[in-house]
């Protein structure tokens, strides 16, 4: 990414790192991205169970999975990456006002942002707000459907150091069969002997108070983590040393939302990207640009349109 070189941030894992999906032969999901990649021309391979054993010999394979890997696949970490885009920015004559807490939007000609340090005037917003989304545009006359998610991310320490690492091009991985949703890994290198494994679900949670006690447990999820790291990723300890949170933004069909707002078109949504959005970050903003300067998309945004949402009538506008 040229605004990465030119901050001088290495926003990448340290060498190439494929995508590895896990699941049984007969999985429907596996087969319909097997059946996109081909379609698309992404270079991938697939791995019958032996196959599997020879090139990763320590993933565990406990019912017969296969695997396909997609060889396009690699690993970016967000704190650098964000780091690299803000240096960006301000290269280009941009102003990151941090730490400023939005408390009103008032539209119109120009819109106005109310902030607890000051107030800001455009003639165009986007609001990328993630899990406060809901809350700011409420005022405005529209209910999104969104909801929030606290996660947990847990890290894995390696009983062998670099046996699942970045360095060794161990993959990414995504276990298809292992849990209601997805459960995924990410190759240590983040923390340093700490491999990334996380459950692709959480409880719903007031985002001002993530980090807080709630009345629903962790523990069952924890517990799948538990067992997909004993059956799938022996060489790793079987209680995560390191335990953070992230909240997803989710919409009731897991798609993005990127429209401009069905009464003020001079303010655009950017939300409810799902726990998938990041990777995607630098089309949605060639995106959410386009749309605040009225040109048409370069994409079809139909499947991302607030009108898809049958319950979202008049009503809530």
């Amino acid at each position: 990414m040229e605004w990465a070189e030119a901050s001088g941030e290495q926003i990448e894992g340290g060498g190439p790192t494929e995508l590895l999906l896990l699941g049984m032969k007969e999985n429907p999901e596996l087969k319909t991205i097997q059946d996109t990649l081909s379609r698309q021309g992404v270079e991938h391979q697939y791995l019958s169970s032996e196959e599997l054993k020879k090139r990763f010999p320590n993933i565990g394979i406990t019912r017969g999975e296969v695997g396909l890997v997609d060889k396009t696949g690699g690993v970016l970490y967000a704190d650098k990456a964000l780091r690299a885009l803000q240096n960006a920015i301000c290269q280009m004559g941009g102003t990151i006002c941090d730490g400023e807490k939005v408390v009103k939007i008032r539209p119109g000609l120009p819109a106005v942002v109310k902030t607890t340090s000051k107030c800001y005037q455009a003639k165009s917003l986007v609001i990328t707000a993630g899990p406060w989304t809901k809350d700011l545009l409420s005022p405005l006359g529209i209910e999104l459907p969104l909801q929030v998610l606290r996660i947990n991310v847990c890290y894995w320490r390696e009983r062998v150091p670099e046996s699942y690492s970045v360095s060794q091009a161990f993959p990414c991985l995504l276990g298809l069969d292992m849990a209601p949703h997805h459960i995924y890994a990410i190759p240590s290198g983040e923390y340093q002997g700490l491999m990334k494994v996380c459950y692709h679900d959480g409880n719903k949670v007031d985002p001002d108070k993530r980090d807080c006690p709630t009345a629903s447990s962790d523990t069952p999820h924890i517990q799948m983590l538990r067992h997909f790291v004993r059956d799938h990723l022996p060489d790793l300890n079987p209680e995560p040393d390191i335990m953070e949170r992230c909240m997803y933004t989710n919409t009731p069909d897991k798609h993005f939302i990127l429209d401009c707002h069905p009464k003020y078109d001079n303010i655009v949504i950017g939300a409810g990207f799902s726990g998938h959005g990041f990777k995607l970050a630098p089309v949605v903003g060639k995106i959410l640009c386009e749309l605040s300067i009225k040109l048409t998309p370069s994409y079809d945004l139909t499947p991302f349109r607030i009108s898809r949402f049958s319950g979202l009538g008049k009503a809530h506008l």
